[in-house]
């Protein structure tokens, strides 16, 4: 059986069985396309790897330019593969077992500071009905930590603006409850009171963002507006929506915030994937200390 038929039958099992968001399948996709690509070229089988053959794998993705965290991705996404063709009986011995990814040094998160969200959130003309729609999407983003696809997929009944909150679905599509600052629940008021319903192309449609067409926004379509304003303030290398999500949990963690409770707002199912944000708090003591202690 060749291995894209045996990928397939993965992917499907991921999306009925373990119900996988949108975004994880088509990484495990696009990872598991390479290694099927690599076996075709090499005539082999998913059934007849080796573990030898998984470490080629591997030495080949760097030699193509991947960093050292894209292999360990794909590699571990090849590593779900053979687990589930185990317990289907399809392989009789995991190839993958006892090899390890190559060394990933954890990166902290890039994050703006305060005069840089005022001078982003300041930057469009919330006279124009675009404007406004982009005042009111880089509000919400930084007042909720929200992800880009999780902000694009926002519906109107997920707001609830006198109650200060909304509903939306993140990673797995597990639905959580996020606050809502006062400041960003004025800037959705007045989206949605002058500029939506100039956008839209048909009244009724759910989106709560749409773009200058009247359709739903999109992920690429917000990204391209966010580059367009830091250029426009100076911030081109630095910006993009999850640099948005950092600076609000960086912010929220520097002035007393919990690490449980940016956690559940910002959705992680693991607390040690917040805990990365202690880390810039400890950089940001001891810069302090060095620049201001006298015998630093």
């Amino acid at each position: 059986m060749k291995a894209t038929v045996l990928i397939d039958d993965f992917l499907h099992h991921l999306t009925v069985e373990r119900g996988l968001a949108r975004n994880s399948l088509l990484a495990y996709g696009r990872d598991l396309a390479k290694f099927a690509r690599y076996l075709d070229a090499k005539g082999r089988q998913a059934r007849q790897v080796r573990q030898g053959e998984i470490q080629e794998f591997a030495r080949r993705l760097s030699r193509e330019g991947l960093a050292p965290k894209s292999i360990a991705r794909a590699l571990n996404s090849v590593r779900m593969f053979y687990r589930y063709l185990l317990l289907e009986k399809v392989v009789g011995e995991d190839p993958t077992a006892g090899i390890r990814a190559p060394r990933t040094w954890k990166t902290l998160p890039r994050f703006l500071t305060l005069e840089e969200v005022d001078r982003l959130l300041g930057a469009p003309d919330a006279v124009q009905p675009l404007g406004t729609r982009d005042a009111a999407m880089f509000e919400l983003l930084y007042a909720t930590g929200l992800r880009v696809s999780e902000l694009v997929s926002l519906r109107l009944r997920d707001l609830s603006l006198d109650s200060g909150y909304l509903r939306c679905l993140g990673k797995g599509s597990k639905e959580r409850i996020v606050p809502l600052g006062r400041k960003a629940a004025e800037r959705l008021r007045d989206y949605l009171d002058r500029a939506r319903p100039r956008l839209l192309e048909r009244v009724g449609h759910p989106a709560l963002f749409v773009n200058s067409r009247g359709g739903s926004m999109t992920r690429q379509g917000f990204w391209k507006i966010l580059k367009k304003y830091g250029r426009a303030i100076g911030l081109k290398g630095k910006l993009s929506p999850h640099v948005l999500r950092h600076s609000f949990a960086t912010h929220l963690l520097e002035r007393g915030a919990d690490l449980r409770s940016v956690q559940m707002m910002l959705g992680h199912a693991d607390i040690s994937t917040t805990q990365i944000y202690t880390h810039i708090n400890r950089e940001r003591l001891r810069t302090i200390y060095r620049d201001y202690h006298p015998r630093a």
